[in-house]
């Protein structure tokens, strides 16, 4: 098929905090060098900010350093942390809390702001417009164009109108070729394009595999008299027990609204275990049960995160692009944050970009330059700092590795003279189904325990029915005949959208997807034991459509 094509110097994928703190960076440079350079970002999502899900409590530093005026330029920060709480549960109605003296410095937050991530990218969306960029939302980036001496020349944005048996509708509308001399993926956790570079070019070649949590995230109108804006609460321990590992959260924003949220870690041996379901129970231990009670569930929204840290770091330059964000995994788990964090290494690309398209440097190029300039900043050493923070609870669990993390964080500031690794990727943790315990789950009781279906529900969800299935499976057989057979189908349960599910068929077992279910959390990828399914775009701004998340 002949294709129409646009020509720009750089091309985005992911209107998220790197991308568009790339796409303001390089305009801001340009200016500043009265010289001229395009920039498109292309967003899957049916508007900026649709498809982002965050806590968040956000560090505002690097806000400070894209532009020192945020503040009279109205940026969406209205909610300073005054209060800083973290508990150990100890059990389903008990707690301890935890002094700051005994917790790792880097969880505490005074300084931060509690904010929407994608109110804050709808934000960031207005100033790069405002300063020339072009923004696409609704246009799915489906693939990577090549040169032939195999430098990524572009992006092919998806067709649209295309039945679920692969042929063009009355509707179709085919994809546009946006040919770049540099593409900058930012597509956030395990974006489909960064998983293929970072296999095509070996970005990740000597590095620990990569590893992921899934974080859930509600919104709740809470009553006058449990509310206190600026509180932030962290939690450990129950509900995830032996096995399991991971953290809940409860942010106070501004008009009585609470966001609660728990991280589960995606290296659980358990098949028997459903995120979804420990989510729902957290939110009855009265430490948080007794903020929500005679509230009101408003949003719901759930996420893979890239937690490996800079031990799994991928290289994040290529011919003709680069990784950045979440998409390489630049969170700072020791933190629990990633929006300074992709934002700065948007900005570090930006300027890596900028002096290399001023001088003229060929395209295609791998602008490796960039690693010089990411170990000189403040970025790269919060990453070192804390690059034990996550194995060390992997290898020595919540408690004892959270004592030794306080000690690392607090006592040698992240010094130690060794690196703990975890080498073991999060899809071969998990045990058969019939060496581990069955988890009973109780029926949710629609005040503050809710199902799936309904959860989705609030998520805004839209995909076109006659579609392509955007989850495919390498081998349809191996549902059945490995994982429901070792593991019972976990996808049955670590899905948090309800979209894949067994049934009988003529007395037969048979894995149904209910692609149209999808929030886009990227899991099944993760998760999936034997490697099978494998998350690609759907038509653009399919997906959940998130107001305030």
């Amino acid at each position: 098929m002949e294709r129409e094509s646009m020509e720009f110097d750089v091309v985005i994928v992911g209107a998220g905090p790197a991308g568009l703190a790339a796409a303001c960076r390089l305009m801001q440079i340009a200016a500043g060098a009265k010289k001229t350079i395009s920039v498109c970002v292309v967003e899957k999502g049916s508007e900026v900010g649709a498809h982002i899900v965050s806590g968040a409590v956000f560090e505002p530093k690097v806000l400070k350093e894209l532009f020192p005026d945020w503040q009279n330029r109205q940026a969406p920060l209205n909610t300073k942390v005054n209060v800083d709480e973290i508990y150990y549960l100890t059990s389903a109605q008990t707690a301890k809390s935890v002094p700051h003296s005994v917790t790792p410095k880097t969880m505490h937050n005074q300084g931060n702001y509690i904010i929407s991530v994608g109110n804050l990218s709808r934000w960031l969306a207005e100033q790069a417009e405002s300063l020339g960029v072009e923004i696409f939302p609704g246009f799915a980036a489906s693939e990577l164009l090549y040169y032939q001496d195999g430098s990524v020349k572009g992006i092919l944005i998806g067709d649209m109108g295309v039945a679920a048996n692969g042929e063009p509708k009355d509707s179709h509308m085919p994809g546009m070729e946006l040919h770049a001399k540099y593409t900058l993926l930012t597509e956030g956790c395990r974006g489909h394009l960064g998983k293929q570079v970072i296999s095509k070019f070996q970005l990740d070649k000597g590095k620990s595999p990569q590893h992921y949590a899934l974080g859930f995230k509600e919104i709740w109108t809470v009553t006058n008299d449990k509310h206190q804006a600026g509180k932030v609460v962290h939690t450990a321990g129950w509900p995830l027990d032996a096995g399991a590992s991971g953290g809940g959260f409860m942010y106070h924003m501004e008009n009585n609204q609470v966001l609660v949220g728990l991280i589960v870690d995606l290296n659980y041996d358990n098949p028997h275990l459903s995120p979804f379901d420990e989510f729902q129970r957290y939110k009855t231990h009265p430490i948080i049960a007794n903020t929500l009670q005679g509230g009101e569930r408003i949003s719901y929204g759930a996420r893979a995160i890239t937690k490996g840290g800079l031990n799994s770091l991928p290289k994040m330059t290529f011919n003709g692009g680069m990784l950045l964000g979440c998409d390489a995994g630049t969170l700072n788990f020791a933190k629990i944050k990633g929006t300074h964090t992709a934002m700065k290494s948007g900005m570090l690309a930006a300027e890596t970009l900028a002096q290399a398209l001023i001088s003229g440097v060929r395209s295609g190029k791998d602008l490796d330059c960039f690693q010089q300039k990411l170990e000189q900043s403040w970025l790269y050493k919060e990453l070192y700092q804390s690059r034990n923070f996550g194995p060390a609870l992997h290898k020595f669990g919540t408690l004892m590795g959270g004592a030794f993390n306080v000690i690392d964080q607090n006592w040698f500031n992240g010094q130690l003279p060794f690196t703990l690794r975890d080498n073991e990727a999060d899809h071969l943790k998990l045990k058969p189904a019939a060496a581990a315990v069955k988890i009973s789950y109780p029926k949710p009781d629609g005040k503050l325990t809710f199902d799936k279906l309904s959860s989705v529900y609030l998520a805004n969800i839209y995909h076109d029915e006659d579609q392509p299935c955007h989850l495919r499976l390498q081998d349809a057989a191996i549902p059945i005949t490995v994982n429901l057979a070792k593991f019972d189908e976990p996808a049955q349960r670590y899905c948090p959208a309800g979209v894949y599910e067994i049934q009988q068929f003529e007395g037969q077992d048979q894995l149904v997807i209910n692609a149209q279910n999808c929030i886009h959390c990227k899991t099944c990828d993760i998760k999936d034991p034997s490697q099978n399914i494998t998350w690609v775009t759907p038509e653009g701004g399919s997906g959940p459509n998130y107001p305030n998340m």
